[in-house]
């Protein structure tokens, strides 16, 4: 199921990111100098100065930009961090950008006299209307939206198609915006008379003021703020002096307020794309450190396995070294004390004879203990030579071997459909010599010793069965299955049943190389299952 980006990835996003001190300071400090300025410009607000035409398309092609690239930068957020909040502002962006074209294209004497669209004064007026009331609008609804309450964010497979749909609604609605100022013109009221606006136009561009307001309020309200939410309120104070300066306090166009407002306007599309810009571009500086110190690791994991490759080899030679230099005085024990017991068994009473075979026994029982910890450590180095294997004839090779070692007692086996597997055929042996061995083992005393080999589907695994060794031994306490598998570990004692306690630490290491798991079911006095799962192997192998 997929929940969307964790904590720490959003806490990367202006938009998720909690502003702080050094950017509410910031933000205060270019809203205070931006009111200054404003307050400074307003009483000369209706100072009439040249008509510059130039000056429309060259500022609004800027705003065109800023706003695109803010609308792509804001769309790409909502990919990642679905927020509803997101799409909507990225959408107002989108939308003011659009609009901005279609303003451009009906102001007079840009494109022609009376401008294009069969456009005049009227539709421009009313299309700069559209365009300031519209924003205000989509930040209040990014505002009430950008906490979460509105419902869950939509899936990641649904981010494209949410896009796209709101980029064909946003171009709908500025369509429907532009014919309504151009064609339907006559069924709106006169805005502007003789490049003067009338009281109507004053009353209307009030209110489209008041909207810039309420949307500053409304997201003022809306704490805990983001980075972006702060920025966002930067955007809408120089909204505010933008329509308060290009359309509440003048006179008419090309007047010292239409020019000034438009600074403000082009402030107010480029903050909010300036702090995504920085963020981009903090979050490559990241991404470059990350991969830094991804290679740096790398490296120093490259390093660190020549290093343990080479302390391997060492403590390979060591083991085998240590092996001959204990082994070699133990065959001399085992081998004086078999001497002793030939040649003056017959003079030694029962006490000397028990001596001598504690004395054997226990060599034995090193030799082995040494064999068994030299083939541990080196499971772990030998490459696996995986190929499919018929399971049922390696099984049938281990009972042979161990029909011989327990010639004399009662052993009953049955061999189950195994199929085939993928695995590594001698350390697969290795394995099941030691788990059969053990069944044997254990079984002692039993009549008649019932031993069970067989596989069956594990639950919630698919196609990949779980084999099992069971038999009607000594078995164990199930409270103590969580050492089982460890070296050393023993569950009797060495009196009743001989061993090192490394058998099933070689097993596990085996079935966990290949891919597997090995656990066991039992109860004790009643024998024991030892399940181990294996990649299945082709059905029908060549």
């Amino acid at each position: 199921m997929d929940r969307g980006p964790t904590p720490d990835v959003q806490r990367i996003f202006l938009s998720t990111l909690p502003a702080g001190r050094r950017e509410f300071r910031l933000a205060l400090a270019t809203v205070l100098v931006s009111a200054a300025i404003f307050l400074a410009a307003a009483p000369f607000a209706k100072t009439h100065l040249a008509p510059v035409p130039a000056f429309i398309p060259m500022y609004e092609s800027a705003l065109v930009i800023n706003d695109l690239i803010t609308a792509v930068l804001l769309f790409g957020q909502f990919r990642i961090l679905r927020s509803r909040a997101l799409l909507v502002l990225a959408s107002g962006y989108l939308f003011t950008a659009s609009i901005t074209v279609a303003h451009a294209l009906t102001f007079p004497g840009v494109f022609s006299p009376t401008g294009l669209l069969g456009a005049g004064t009227q539709s421009t007026a009313w299309m700069y209307m559209f365009w300031h009331g519209g924003f205000p609008l989509v930040v209040v609804a990014y505002a009430l939206l950008k906490d979460g309450k509105s419902g869950p964010d939509p899936p990641r497979a649904q981010a494209r198609v949410a896009i796209v749909s709101s980029v064909a609604a946003v171009l709908v609605v500025v369509c429907g915006l532009t014919l309504l100022a151009t064609a339907g013109k006559n069924f709106l009221p006169s805005v502007i008379e003789d490049d003067r606006y009338t009281p109507a136009m004053l009353g209307i561009m009030s209110s489209v003021w008041a909207l810039s307001i309420i949307g500053l309020m409304v997201l003022w309200r809306r704490r805990p703020y983001t980075v972006l939410d702060l920025w966002l309120m930067v955007v809408m104070c120089a909204w505010i002096f933008d329509v308060g300066l290009s359309a509440v306090l003048i006179g008419g166009r090309y007047d010292l307020g239409f020019y000034a407002g438009r600074v403000y306007g082009l402030m107010a599309a480029s903050f909010v794309l300036l702090v995504l810009l920085t963020e981009n571009t903090k979050l490559y500086a990241r991404l470059v450190e990350a991969h830094e110190i991804e290679r740096r690791e790398r490296r120093l994991l490259q390093e660190q396995s020549v290093e343990l490759s080479a302390l391997n080899k060492d403590l390979e030679a060591f083991s085998y070294s240590v092996s001959h230099d204990l082994g070699t005085p133990l065959r001399a024990v085992d081998g004086y004390a078999r001497m002793l017991e030939e040649d003056f068994g017959e003079r030694l009473d029962a006490e000397g004879r028990r001596l001598l075979g504690v004395v054997r026994a226990s060599a034995r029982q090193m030799q082995q203990m040494i064999g068994d910890l030299l083939n541990f450590s080196r499971l772990g180095r030998q490459p696996l030579k995986t190929q499919p294997v018929q399971l049922g004839d390696i099984v049938n090779q281990v009972i042979g071997d161990l029909r011989i070692a327990c010639a004399g007692r009662k052993v009953e086996f049955a061999v189950g459909d195994l199929g085939t597997a993928k695995a590594d055929p001698a350390l697969l042996k290795q394995a099941l010599s030691n788990l059969l061995g053990n069944a044997v083992k254990y079984t002692r005393g039993r009549h008649p010793a019932l031993i069970e080999v067989g596989c069956r589907r594990e639950e919630g695994t698919g196609d990949a069965p779980a084999y099992f060794v069971k038999d009607n031994g000594a078995g164990f306490d199930m409270r103590q299955s969580d050492r089982l598998f460890g070296v050393f570990q023993r569950f009797h004692t060495r009196e009743e049943f001989e061993g090192s306690g490394v058998g099933l630490a070689i097993v596990e290491r085996i079935i966990v190389r290949h891919g597997g798991r090995v656990w066991a079911e039992s109860r004790l006095g009643e024998g024991a299952i030892f399940y181990f799962t294996l990649q299945p192997g082709p059905r029908n192998p060549v």
